[in-house]
């Protein structure tokens, strides 16, 4: 496995790889890699001759307020997490390798107005500026991403039908602990009734899809979900609710594929959960 932390030497790996007629998966992650990560590298590694894994904190998707001098690193076991699940190469720039005085942003409107952009109002510009510069340094035939970031997929998937990026796009199932919570970098940050208190995000989300059904309105998809939320007194609810699943935007009846997303701060620590649910497909 090679280590990459200039956009030149990933470039001149990439191309080797594709003068030899090989493909390229790329799984973008901001690094202290879980079983979550391992996930989408293992599908990467599956459907693609070459893995590019990027482990970059990526300034420009945290706000002032936001934990970005606090958030955990770990290259070393992140190293190791690569090389086990049969990644080729990792990218792991510093950020002045990335930007110099960056001027050009990526905003897709509309999916990002909502749901986590309204508490986080520069975070998807942050996403998809680095997401697309991935893209065009890596250029891979597929791109993996995590569906516990639901609106960041749809996003994503958005930003590469909008400009033309060729490249296809893969979302990969939520994993979770033995007790439901949700794989998170940000789980490190809980103390241990914090760990507990986390646990009403899934069992909020197996309420929701015990509860959902077509024809349904989203009060009555949300309130069961809220109940358990509010009876949790370490959380405080950033957002609970239900959203066309491609457009993002609010959706008051289960009358076509919704995903039905919560924020939940856990102490100081904002964790999200998500499930997606479509009527067309149901019994």
């Amino acid at each position: 496995m090679q280590i990459c932390t200039t956009v030149a030497e990933v470039r001149a790996l990439v191309d080797a790889w594709h003068k030899e007629g090989k493909t390229v998966g790329l799984v973008p992650t901001m690094g202290f890699l879980h079983e979550g990560h391992e996930s989408l590298i293992q599908k990467a590694v599956a459907e693609n001759d070459c893995v590019v894994v990027s482990d970059f904190v990526n300034p420009t998707q945290f706000g002032p307020q936001e934990d970005l001098e606090a958030y955990p690193r770990d290259f070393a076991q992140d190293k190791a997490r690569c090389e086990k699940n049969g990644a080729a190469a990792i990218f792991h720039p510093t950020p002045e390798e990335m930007y110099h005085d960056p001027a050009a942003y990526v905003n897709i409107e509309g999916l990002s107005s909502t749901l986590c952009g309204k508490s986080r109002p520069i975070h998807f510009r942050g996403v998809c500026t680095v997401v697309s510069k991935l893209f065009n340094i890596v250029r891979p035939e597929r791109a993996y991403f995590g569906e516990k970031d639901a609106q960041q997929l749809a996003i994503i998937r958005k930003m590469v039908t909008d400009l033309n990026f060729p490249v296809t796009i893969v979302g990969c199932p939520i994993v979770r602990e033995a007790d439901g919570l949700a794989k998170s970098s940000r789980n490190t940050y809980l103390s241990a009734a914090e760990r507990r208190a986390a646990l009403c995000l899934s069992q909020a989300v197996k309420k929701g899809q015990q509860t959902i059904a077509p024809k349904m309105t989203a009060a009555d998809v949300l309130q069961p979900m809220r109940e358990i939320l509010d009876n949790e007194p370490l959380a405080r609810v950033d957002y609970l609710e239900m959203v066309d699943a491609q457009t993002m935007q609010p959706a008051d009846r289960v009358d076509r594929a919704v995903l039905v997303a919560m924020a939940v701060y856990i102490g100081k620590t904002r964790l999200i959960d998500n499930f997606s649910f479509d009527p067309a497909g149901a019994r």
